[in-house]
């Protein structure tokens, strides 16, 4: 009976062994989880932006100046002459003529031969030399475009610039990003440079 209930002890506590696991054998599972974050970079429009976040790769601009501009008409413009000779316009300054970009609000009776029409939204605009024209009283202004008009090249003279890090081109005072259409550079208007001194 002694060999018999030292059987079933045995046995018993062999049962109880093998049934617990034992913390030297338990292996504890954790389940890892993986979480992908995708980040997007999106580039603000510059729309209107103060002359004085604007850096220029070119410290100073070279003013190239004529003395004498043919067949000019004075343009007045807010109280200031400007001369209009050539599809340019220019200024007097020192008893020379320097070429200039047209102001906002200019006006001309008839287009340059070479412009090219741009067409944005419901608006059409007359492009020529990097200034935008719309018709306006039997005549043509120079306006400001649309921040998204597109056009397929840039003016000369324009100059590369920097707004907080990224950089654009400009010409007068319009800002430029290059893009691609249908395979094929071409440039966005992104913003407008409010001068300010």
């Amino acid at each position: 009976m002694k060999t018999n209930t030292k059987t079933y002890v045995v046995l018993g506590l062999f049962l109880i062994a093998f049934a617990l696991p034992s913390t030297a054998q338990t292996r504890k599972r954790t389940a890892t989880k993986t979480t992908t974050t995708k980040t997007t970079t999106v580039t603000k429009t510059p729309g209107r932006v103060s002359s004085k976040k604007v850096q220029y790769r070119t410290p100073t601009k070279k003013v190239v100046s004529v003395r004498t501009v043919p067949n000019k008409t004075v343009v007045k413009h807010n109280g200031q002459n400007y001369y209009y000779s050539n599809n340019k316009y220019y200024t007097a300054s020192r008893g020379r003529y320097i070429a200039i970009a047209p102001k906002v609000g200019f006006r001309i009776n008839t287009l340059p031969t070479d412009y090219a029409r741009v067409r944005y939204n419901n608006n059409i605009y007359f492009n020529f030399g990097g200034s935008f024209y719309v018709e306006a009283n039997s005549g043509y202004e120079v306006v400001d475009p649309e921040i998204g008009t597109v056009v397929s090249e840039l003016p000369d003279g324009h100059e590369k610039v920097t707004i907080d890090g990224l950089t654009y081109y400009e010409y007068s005072n319009i800002l430029y990003e290059k893009i691609q259409v249908n395979g094929s550079r071409a440039y966005e208007v992104v913003g407008i440079i409010d001068m300010e001194y």
